[in-house]
């Protein structure tokens, strides 16, 4: 298995991405705030890489990538989706399983809501919440921590803190500078954009999808409400809402033992269901 990295230019950012040679169905990882693609070095680093195409990418603002061209357009929910939207087409890919971390998660909502390469949809640290204030204090803990998702300039103690939530105490010391590099404007354009209720209702979107949806969480996890996520009338969970003992809002970092294989059976579910309805259309023709 190698892994390659290339940029792509998009109208809003020039994107950095990392994937590998596997040649089975691609899986696109999305970061969360303050992050970058290297959060998914240990799924690089399994058979993952070897059974899928793996894609992470560094999302404006963020990592290797460039600053976005126009913040007020590119730093909202909607703008990272369409931009992440580019980058698929720019890689030719009709069809893909996108796990979404944190932001990640929401971006890959959004983006599931209009785009037809969408074959499944993984949410770690995601909660799918209602437009506007109160479908988000339903899928967040209220708290002081959260005003640090929307604070545009980080002091060296907002960092370390931002860490903490992030990672616990298993953080690559590179994880820091992650978050020292991230375009402020971001945290501050995503949080408005969402507050507002701007782009897709989350939850019609995860409640109408017509793909298989994951959803896998930390036991731990210091951000969301994990009861929140089985008042969801998901239309096609996969098995069932997934707890990961012992983890907190990374559990694809912190324990990649557990979480890989149910990335690896998800993907293969996906598979098989993408192929068994491309056979019925053709039957169909």
């Amino acid at each position: 298995m190698s892994v390659s990295d290339r940029t792509i230019r998009t109208p809003q950012a020039d994107l950095r991405l990392s994937q590998s040679s596997g040649r089975g169905m691609p899986i696109v990882m999305i970061h969360g705030s303050g992050s970058s693609r290297a959060v998914f070095a240990r799924q690089f680093d399994s058979p993952l890489a070897d059974a899928h195409r793996l894609i992470a990418f560094d999302l404006p603002g963020h990592g290797d990538s460039s600053d976005a061209r126009d913040p007020a357009t590119a730093y909202t929910i909607s703008g990272l989706a369409q931009t992440t939207a580019r980058l698929l087409d720019a890689l030719g890919i009709d069809r893909a399983i996108i796990f979404g971390w944190s932001l990640g998660g929401h971006v890959a909502i959004e983006l599931a809501s209009f785009h037809h390469a969408v074959r499944g949809l993984m949410l770690t640290g995601t909660p799918p919440v209602s437009r506007g204030p109160l479908g988000m204090l339903r899928g967040f803990h209220a708290n002081w921590d959260m005003l640090l998702a929307s604070k545009k300039v980080y002091s060296e103690r907002d960092i370390e803190r931002f860490e903490a939530l992030c990672f616990g105490d298993t953080a690559s010391p590179s994880f820091r500078e992650a978050i020292r590099r991230t375009d402020g404007r971001l945290r501050a354009g995503v949080a408005r954009s969402m507050f507002a209720g701007k782009g897709a209702d989350q939850k019609q979107v995860v409640e109408h999808a017509p793909f298989p949806v994951a959803v896998i969480n930390g036991e731990h996890d210091p951000l969301v409400r994990l009861s929140y996520f089985e008042t969801v009338a998901y239309g096609s969970l996969w098995e069932h809402c997934h707890v990961i003992p012992g983890a907190g809002h990374a559990p694809f970092w912190e324990h990649p033992e557990l979480f890989n294989p149910l990335l690896s059976r998800f993907a293969e579910t996906v598979v098989m269901q993408s192929a068994t309805k491309t056979a019925r259309r053709s039957q169909a023709g």
